[in-house]
């Protein structure tokens, strides 16, 4: 039987697409945040969570502004060529835009960041997807911490319980997860119930421009054990970091060989 034309699925959400308005807005702001701040930092994230991001914000909102947008329109706003770039050498910054990235605009030295962020990090909770960190084995007996309401919830999450004079036990010990798996939805809920947070929100410093030499300094970080069980690049140990190549266009897919610039600590 053909379908009724009258049969039109009409959306009742209220949520509304982000249109051009609020893309010229993020290019307006990008300008005006490189008119009035000394430098500007790319930034990656690990376990983003827009709460940690947002207290990033309140702390740092005296001197600096965190932009965090979509990286086309972002390099829009500083510029995408030499022609259209408001200041020296931001066309080559805005290539560095690639992946989940924003920008850091600051006043604050170089150092001073580079310090702030190295040991920064905001535990927080696990989500579906996220490869545990170690294994979690819940032994068996009586879980006092649990109202007893809950009961039927955590044997719906796959936890072998009962319900004894009214305290919630476990029949057995139960393994939540073992190191490396993937968690799932049911873990993370479990892992969130009894408090245990195993990720950890870090900003990774890719490079940084500086107004008063025009010049891009890309940040060479130390390769470490990741909080979700891989090796990444994340650690913001710096073993240096160097002056980008007047040639080089700052491609991410390439490895950028630059000529280290001694006794610039302090810029």
């Amino acid at each position: 039987m053909p379908k009724s034309k009258r049969d039109k699925k009409i959306s009742l959400t209220n949520t509304k697409k982000k249109g051009l308005q609020f893309k010229q807005q993020l290019v307006q702001e990008v300008r005006e945040c490189v008119d009035k701040y000394e430098r500007i930092f790319v930034f990656s994230v690990e376990n983003m969570r827009n709460g940690k991001l947002k207290d990033l914000r309140d702390d740092w909102k005296k001197d600096s502004r965190f932009l965090f947008g979509k990286c086309k329109v972002m390099q829009l706003g500083l510029g995408k060529s030499k022609e259209d770039e408001p200041h020296e050498n931001l066309h080559r910054l805005s290539k560095q835009l690639i992946g989940q990235c924003g920008l850091l605009f600051t006043n604050r030295p170089k150092q001073e960041v580079l310090d702030f962020f190295e040991t920064f990090t905001a535990p927080d909770y696990a989500r579906s997807g996220f490869v545990a960190t170690e294994e979690v084995v819940l032994p068996e007996g009586p879980l006092p911490e649990f109202a007893h309401s809950l009961e039927p919830h955590l044997r719906q999450l796959g936890m072998p319980t009962s319900l004894q004079k009214g305290i919630i036990t476990l029949v057995k010990d139960y393994t939540v997860c073992k190191k490396g798996s993937v968690l799932t939805p049911d873990q993370a809920r479990i892992l969130k119930l009894i408090g245990m947070q195993m990720a950890e929100f870090r900003v990774t410093l890719k490079c940084m421009w500086d107004k008063n030499r025009g010049k891009i300094k890309k940040f060479k970080n130390k390769s470490s054990k990741s909080r979700n069980g891989t090796e990444d690049n994340f650690s913001l140990r710096i073993e240096a970091d160097d002056e980008m190549d007047e040639n080089e266009e700052g491609n991410a897919e390439v490895d950028v060989e630059m000529d280290e610039e001694p006794g610039d600590e302090n810029d």
